[in-house]
């Protein structure tokens, strides 16, 4: 049986936060996908309009045994520039802020 955690990580474009993590040991699938706004399934016009306070992010599930999620967010902090809340690089607006979505109380704690 393997054991499986989520960590979900916002930081610009979600396309360019899969590779830090998609060829990680212990990274069974990283899925892009937007998060933490109020509207049911948006469309990218939708959350690149800033109306839906969504993010854009990546879904990470992994093998906890095999890599730390303190190592995910090594990997997540080194991809991000987290002073800047209007979103990362070339990538500008609020969907592509930085920011961590807790699944647990610990991963709160340690994030």
């Amino acid at each position: 049986m393997e054991n499986k955690e989520t960590a979900i990580f916002a930081g610009g474009c979600f396309w360019c936060m899969v590779h830090p993590f998609d060829e990680r040991d212990g990274v069974f699938s990283v899925i892009s996908g937007y998060t933490g706004g109020d509207a049911v399934n948006p469309t990218y016009e939708e959350v690149c309009s800033g109306k839906t306070g969504h993010a854009e992010a990546v879904q990470i599930d992994y093998d906890p045994s095999k890599i730390a999620y303190q190592e995910l967010l090594k990997i997540y902090w080194s991809s991000v520039d987290p002073t800047d809340k209007d979103g990362q690089f070339g990538d500008r607006g609020s969907s592509y802020r930085p920011e961590i979505f807790y699944t647990t109380q610990a991963k709160k704690r340690r994030s």
